[in-house]
């Protein structure tokens, strides 16, 4: 919400800071506080909070009447209790601590600051010195410096930073090449934050800085100046030992000399505010919308002039002149429920008849009835159908009023292309009814889903989300496709994954299938192509050599293309390429083994892992003259081979078998694998090839 003026009258004006009040983390935190103690209810396990759940009295209170605790540190609860971490979150030890001394640990730690924390742990681990922007005495700073082992240089002001302690700790990180990493409290104030990273790039030029202020805690400040600018008197309400209240309650005294810090109505300064026209409220993150508005209310109370006589003598003559006046067949009209029986409901319309509502025409679920869906006071809207139902009250429908309500509600779905969801009722001819509250519509066949469907037994009962296709209220028509809003979501779906990929990541995926060029890899609903060329450093016939349909692979992207749906994936980058590593894998002398993957007059290729071949000349395959090679061994062969040479710039290594064979054994024949026709033989011009060339099989 934007500044709002919730008050004005007479030249007086009460404004209300934008993003006044409960934050996302706040909110969820009481959530998970609340949805715990109903779980916990019936199976009497007490439920604490690991200090205040967050710094507001009046909230903290009111989960006390409903059960909820405070307990200081682990241990202090009962075995089987279950204990909420605060929005401020904890450390880590203190986290185990916890969940080792309770029987259900319930994490209500504020995302932002959970983020924090990862990036702490994570600069941890890298060996960084972390600095901590902050109130060292704020919990959310101490769980923050408990995720780096409370090792953590804390500062609030720039002035800290030329302690000798400080600078001596900064200066020992840098001689040792560590990193400098300085991270935010969530509610600093963003002046400080500048103030004091300024001092830090001084002594530290290099320092990695990641702002962690929460975008709602700055917008809510911006606004609390802004608005305490534009007053004679300022408001800021929270709790007493409220962090970013008190930084509100500061921001706003720096630009408005009349500025008061209140927790609730019973500190409020009415008769000071009084004097004042234009009156500013702005709200910590810890304080309920119920306390802003009942504040707001009280100051409105006390500012409002009284109502003239005259004017007060008006409106009761009106009031008077309405409550003769019976409503016209068709009109809708509001009243208060003064009667429930099991067949009809009694309203007062504030005129001199009654109105009734029949059980028939009251929009009722199978395992409802009349009382309990109305109470006694509940204010409803009904259509008048008769003025005289014949007792002398006037017969209203509660049902017409939904349908409308219902089909206007229709109409805004088709004019926005927004969804509602609709229940499957039957089946018939080309499709299936279905109901949306009060109004029926049609689904064809062919838009329940996104494959096709035979029949639609399946279907019956199930609730479904479908976008409006057509409508026609007068002739009480509606179509709807749950197709069109799977393909919707299918489309949203691959828009998010397009949008987390980036060239250069490394994902898991599934193979899905081959072809001749390569295999199509699904990495979370997106299928990459992985080019044969791409999957190994050495030369491949087909992907199924090396993989396997339906096998979990650890793909790097290479390229995408979001316009034509293309990403190019490769998996020999996840491992070193051959050459690169030469020698830290291989050095002359060594012995090796290998499989032959080629044989040519001059000599024979084998194969020492993917993408590395070496030569074993013809003179080296034997310790007797050798005039066919494949006399003595074969492609596919294993073989031992001893490494003569390596030339890392031509990449080329020369092999010798005859080196791992004693002169003296008896020769073994070779083996029954013979080779394909095609790699015998071998061009001629190749015939007088020297040893040092061919030396690999990538050279052809």
């Amino acid at each position: 919400m934007a500044d709002i003026i919730v008050y004005e009258k007479n030249g007086k004006t009460i404004t209300r800071a934008e993003h006044s009040g409960f934050c996302y983390g706040v909110m969820a935190a009481l959530k998970k506080t609340l949805d715990t103690v109903e779980e916990c209810g019936g199976s009497g396990r007490k439920v604490y909070t690991y200090g205040q759940i967050i710094h507001n009295d009046d909230v903290v209170r009111e989960l006390r009447q409903k059960g909820v605790e405070i307990c200081g540190g682990p241990g202090e609860c009962e075995a089987d209790a279950a204990v909420i971490i605060r929005s401020h979150g904890v450390g880590r030890q203190e986290e185990e601590e916890l969940r080792r001394s309770c029987g259900l640990l319930v994490d209500a730690t504020c995302p932002h600051v959970k983020k924090i924390h990862h990036l702490v742990s994570d600069a941890c681990d890298r060996g960084s010195q972390i600095v901590i922007i902050g109130d060292p005495e704020h919990a959310e700073v101490k769980g923050i410096d408990g995720w780096c082992g409370h090792r953590a240089l804390i500062i609030e002001k720039p002035q800290q930073l030329s302690e000798p302690e400080k600078r001596d700790l900064l200066a020992e990180a840098r001689r040792e090449g560590r990193e400098i990493f300085a991270v935010a409290q969530t509610t600093l104030n963003r002046r400080t934050w500048e103030e004091c990273t300024a001092a830090l790039k001084e002594i530290c030029p290099d320092v990695r800085l990641q702002c962690t202020i929460c975008s709602a805690t700055a917008n809510r400040q911006d606004a609390c100046r802004r608005v305490a600018e534009q007053s004679d008197v300022m408001i800021v309400i929270g709790g007493k030992n409220s962090s970013n209240s008190r930084k509100l309650f500061d921001i706003a005294s720096e630009v408005c000399e009349k500025t008061y810090f209140i927790e609730n109505t019973s500190f409020l300064p009415l008769k000071d505010i009084a004097e004042y026209n234009r009156i500013g409220i702005s709200a910590g993150a810890s304080a309920p919308e119920r306390i802003i508005k009942e504040v707001i209310s009280n100051m409105s109370e006390v500012i409002t002039n009284n109502i003239e006589e005259a004017n007060g003598m008006q409106d009761f003559m009106a009031e008077i002149e309405k409550s003769l006046k019976i409503p016209q067949r068709g009109e809708i009209v509001k009243g208060e429920v003064i009667q429930v029986g099991p067949r009809e409901v009694y309203v007062n319309l504030g005129c001199k008849k009654d109105g009734i509502i029949p059980k028939d025409e009251i929009a009722l679920e199978a395992d409802q009835d009349i009382e309990s869906l109305f109470k006694l006071g509940d204010v409803v809207e009904a259509k008048v159908l008769k003025t005289d139902d014949g007792d002398g009250n006037i017969l209203l429908s509660r049902k017409k009023v939904e349908i409308s309500e219902h089909w206007n509600e229709i109409i805004k779905a088709y004019e926005d292309k927004s969804f509602v969801n609709v229940k499957v009722i039957r089946e018939v001819k080309g499709g299936v009814i279905a109901a949306y509250k009060e109004v029926t519509g049609f689904i064809p066949m062919s838009q329940l889903n996104d494959r096709y469907v035979e029949k639609a037994d399946e279907f019956i009962g199930q609730t479904l989300t479908v976008k409006v296709t057509r409508v026609d209220q007068k002739r009480n028509k509606a179509v709807f496709s749950h197709k069109a809003y799977l393909a919707e979501e299918k489309s949203k779906k691959i828009a998010e994954i397009w949008a987390s990929l980036h060239v250069g990541d490394t994902v898991e995926g599934t193979v899905m299938r081959f072809t001749d060029y390569g295999a199509f890899v699904d990495i979370g609903g997106i299928d990459g192509l992985l080019h044969i060329s791409e999957i190994s450093w050495g030369k491949l016939r087909h992907p199924q050599e090396a993989l396997s349909i339906g096998e979990k692979i650890r793909v790097k992207i290479l390229s995408m293309n979001e316009e034509k749906g293309k990403i190019s994936l490769g998996l020999k980058q996840n491992t070193p390429e051959p050459w690169s590593v030469i020698n830290e894998n291989y050095h002359v002398g060594q012995i090796v083994q290998g499989k032959v993957v080629q044989i040519k007059e001059y000599g024979a290729f084998v194969e020492l892992e993917p993408g590395l071949d070496g030569l074993v000349h013809i003179s080296e395959i034997a310790h007797k003259r050798v005039t066919n090679i494949a006399d003595e061994i074969s492609v596919g062969q294993i073989v031992s081979a001893k490494i003569l040479e390596i030339d890392e710039e031509k990449r080329r290594i020369s092999l010798s078998i005859k080196e791992t064979i004693d002169p003296n054994a008896p020769a073994e024949p070779a083996k029954a694998e013979a080779a394909p026709a095609e790699e015998l033989a071998a061009p001629a011009e190749e015939a007088e090839a020297p040893a040092a060339e061919e030396n690999s099989a990538d050279a052809e």
